[in-house]
């Protein structure tokens, strides 16, 4: 295989790879949901980037330096990125805005302890840097007095060196840093919001909520479709000052109904239709 052809097969599997998270990302599932597909969509992914190396020999330092400090991290750095989002999101609690805010808040500060250890190195990356080019990022070329990785003893040599997985974390890092900014200042604004304005409750059956709420979430109302059944329910929640308890057991509930699922929905239609019918008098 040629350097041309290399080239074109990795911008390929590039482009395949981002056009399926994208996808992926614009479906009604919930992030969870989202994150394990797209973690398998990286995994073979890079898998297929490993049979493309195989197949290739660099003819020079500078073109092995360039795959390991820029082309590999970027694919690990998505299935890192979302390894994380997954863990966050499949642990989070089922709790009030505050508790929440707290908890990514925590998690945010996780990241610190990455940046500490690897101030030097990232210094280095981020400020461009390249006298180092040759021991970070050449197969072979460890250089034990260097800091290395803990795990480092069991990558593969063939598709490893001693930092690309490094410069991997910091992408994923960087990534996951801007997500739970995003998280935690939602949730701040939500707070601030509803501080001064919440004056209304839900005072109708927790049920029915339950069932507009999934009806909506449906629809796609929010967000064009992309918001997260939970972070509907807690903003329903906090919002509507309720507690709408295991809305996942509620809806199954009302698909045991024997008569008519969507009863409350159809009570909304008809009222709005009397109403309606009311003002043609």
């Amino acid at each position: 295989m040629n350097g041309q052809n290399f080239r074109k097969k990795i911008d390929l599997l590039w482009k395949d790879l981002t056009t399926a998270i994208d996808q992926i990302n614009r479906s009604n599932n919930e992030i969870v949901m989202r994150a394990e597909e797209i973690l398998m969509e990286t995994d073979s992914s890079i898998r297929q980037l490993k049979d493309i190396l195989r197949q290739y020999k660099f003819p020079d330092w500078s073109e092995e330096i360039y795959f390991f400090k820029n082309t590999k991290p970027k694919f690990v750095s998505i299935y890192i990125y979302y390894s994380k989002v997954l863990s966050i999101e499949a642990s989070k609690p089922y709790a009030d805005p505050e508790a929440l805010r707290s908890y990514y808040e925590n998690e945010r500060a996780h990241l610190l302890y990455f940046y500490n250890e690897q101030r030097d190195f990232i210094s280095y990356y981020r400020r461009k840097s390249s006298y180092l080019d040759k021991k970070y990022f050449v197969r072979f070329k460890f250089d034990f007095k260097l800091k290395l990785s803990p795990e480092l003893y069991s990558y593969d040599e063939e598709f490893s060196t001693s930092h690309d997985h490094i410069v991997s974390q910091i992408m994923a890092n960087d990534l996951l840093d801007q997500y739970l900014t995003d998280k935690i200042d939602s949730k701040d604004s939500r707070e601030n919001s509803f501080e001064n304005s919440n004056n209304l409750e839900w005072t109708a059956p927790k049920v029915a909520l339950v069932e507009l709420l999934y009806a909506l979430h449906q629809t796609k109302c929010f967000n064009g479709g992309h918001s997260d059944l939970a972070e509907i329910f807690r903003w329903a929640e906090n919002s509507l000052n309720i507690n709408l308890g295991n809305y996942h057991k509620t809806l199954s509930e009302i698909r045991l109904r024997k008569t008519e699922r969507t009863k409350f929905l159809s009570l909304l239609q008809h009222n709005l239709d009397q109403y309606l019918n009311d003002l043609d008098i």
